[in-house]
């Protein structure tokens, strides 16, 4: 039997692999970057979605003031 689950989503995506290519040329000594550039691809994304939300919430607050 076939299933049909629809699409699903799976793998490291195109950050894992950047973060994991950027931890061995550190680990192998090809780059001194510091470590918080190193995993950059990881907290980056996260720190622009939460500035996006911070400012849709604030927003949302300033409408909500307003009426």
């Amino acid at each position: 039997m076939s299933s049909k689950s629809g699409n699903t989503s799976g793998g490291i995506g195109f950050c894992g692999l950047l973060c994991i290519a950027f931890i061995v040329l550190k680990l192998t000594g090809y780059i001194a970057w510091s470590w918080w550039w190193v995993l950059a691809p990881i907290w980056i994304p996260w720190t622009i979605l939460l500035a996006i939300a911070g400012l849709f919430g604030i927003g949302y607050l300033f409408v909500r003031a307003c009426r």
